[in-house]
């Protein structure tokens, strides 16, 4: 009767179990040693004595030499000639291709500004050049320091100061006031108020001046002449407290933005048509507009998720305009990008804000 453990081990045919034992699986042995002298005990002779032999070459060299591992190698010291060649040569291509990647992005437009990022002073040059940087506010135009304001003297008589017959429009006005609005306001209203104020006194009848002053008499000629330098004069005074109100310069960043935008409609409009805000190159004007607003703003708030956001729905909106223009008419897209100062890789393909 053979026990469980021999039966185990013992290879059917085979009388001696104990010499022809396969290799065992050592599934709770601790320590290589107890492994290694199993095996020398148990194995085949062929294969313990391969063990014994690596052994003794490891250890003779161990006691032999420190600097000396034959079960370790160097890669490069060991490699052929062959193998040498091919990492040299991936080495070389690989430092290729990144300065080729290097090249491209800094020859590559900027997505959100248009222009090429490589050179900083030719970008600004070029957007200053386009005709959307000239037709926006200037700082110069918000400045304190600015030229005198015109004056526009009105013609009055010696009862009149000069000083006082003088409206200092300033040089940029807000509110959408253009030049037809500017005469209306600060050369006609002032005549005109004062000679409705002079005509009312003349058609009033002599009971309603009594009633307003009962020391009144008789209006004469020369009375309403100086009546009417009164009504001038005061007219002028509050044409310059309305200059004052309407100069750009008192404006807030809601009133500096409404004029930006209406010079743009103006500038980028069909001459027939100077408020045509249906217009394919008004609303990429305005998304340029809007899209350097949003950068700037975001350089200084780079935490701005939200507007960041923003900032990558226009960018796309802006090339689906622009896409829609090239598609219909080539020459107008042409155009349109040198009047932005938009390089064609900025609105063309993929786009990655």
């Amino acid at each position: 009767m053979i026990s469980g453990e021999n039966r185990l081990l013992t290879r059917p045919g085979l009388k001696n179990a104990r010499r022809h034992r396969p290799f065992p699986r050592f599934r709770h042995s601790k320590t290589l040693r107890c492994n290694l002298l199993y095996c020398t005990r148990f194995e085949r002779p062929t294969v313990g004595r391969m063990f014994r032999v690596q052994a003794t070459k490891v250890a003779a060299a161990t006691l032999t030499s420190s600097s000396c591992a034959p079960l370790h190698s160097s890669a490069v010291l060991h490699e052929s000639v062959r193998k040498r060649q091919a990492r040299l040569i991936r080495q070389k291509n690989l430092a290729k291709r990144e300065e080729l990647q290097k090249k491209a992005a800094a020859a590559r437009p900027h997505v959100v500004l248009g222009t090429i990022a490589s050179n900083d002073d030719e970008a600004n040059a070029k957007w200053a050049a386009c005709d959307l940087a000239k037709a926006l506010v200037r700082p110069e135009e918000l400045a304190l320091d600015t030229p005198s304001a015109q004056r526009l003297s009105l013609p009055t008589g010696a009862a009149t100061t000069q000083e006082g017959a003088e409206v200092r429009v300033p040089p940029s006005l807000g509110f959408g006031i253009g030049e037809r609005e500017q005469r209306m306001l600060f050369e006609h209203l002032p005549m005109l108020s004062a000679d409705m104020s002079t005509r009312r006194e003349m058609t009033m009848p002599i009971w309603q001046r009594l009633g307003a002053n009962p020391n009144a008499k008789p209006t004469k000629l020369e009375d309403l002449s100086a009546y009417h330098e009164t009504e001038l004069a005061a007219g002028v005074v509050q044409a310059n407290a309305l200059a004052k109100v309407v100069d750009l310069r008192n404006a807030n960043a809601g009133g500096i933005a409404f004029e930006n935008r209406r010079r743009v409609i103006q500038a980028f409009s069909e001459p027939g048509k100077p408020n045509d805000t249906g217009r394919t190159e008004v609303q990429a004007a305005l998304l340029t507009l809007q899209i350097r607003n949003v950068w700037d703003h975001l350089r200084a708030f780079k935490r701005d998720v939200s507007n960041r956001r923003s900032l990558r729905r226009l960018v796309h909106q802006r090339a689906k305009l622009l896409k829609y223009l090239k598609r219909t008419d080539r020459d107008r897209y042409e155009r349109i990008l040198e009047r932005l100062g938009l390089e064609p890789g900025a609105v063309e393909g993929e786009l990655v804000v």
